[in-house]
């Protein structure tokens, strides 16, 4: 969640495996691979440079990890929530999936 909130795409990325996803729950892909995944978090971080996640709750079972967020974009919006489910191969992330 550091490399997230310090806006460096770069740093979360090489987290996750090369052909990593970041989707909807249960949805289509958002973000593929881990250049759509820096690209599109890039966009989002020039867009919202005040972005930020704070971590309520955080569940691992095996190769999971649920996290749930309030996410705030900027003072002037509401925060909103979300889980992420992060699944893994290896030390890597391999899909991100949001429930929003």
């Amino acid at each position: 969640m550091a490399r997230y909130n310090a806006a460096d795409a770069d740093g979360y990325v090489a987290l996750m495996t090369d052909a990593a996803v970041e989707a909807g729950y249960r949805g289509a892909a958002l973000r593929e691979g881990r250049e759509g995944v820096r690209s599109g978090l890039k966009k989002m971080f020039a867009e919202f440079p005040q972005n930020r996640a704070v971590v309520h709750a955080r569940y691992a079972v095996g190769e999971y990890v649920v996290l749930y967020e309030e996410v705030f974009r900027s003072p002037e919006t509401a925060p909103f929530e979300v889980i992420s489910i992060y699944s893994f191969v290896g030390d890597k992330v391999d899909r991100v999936e949001f429930v929003r």
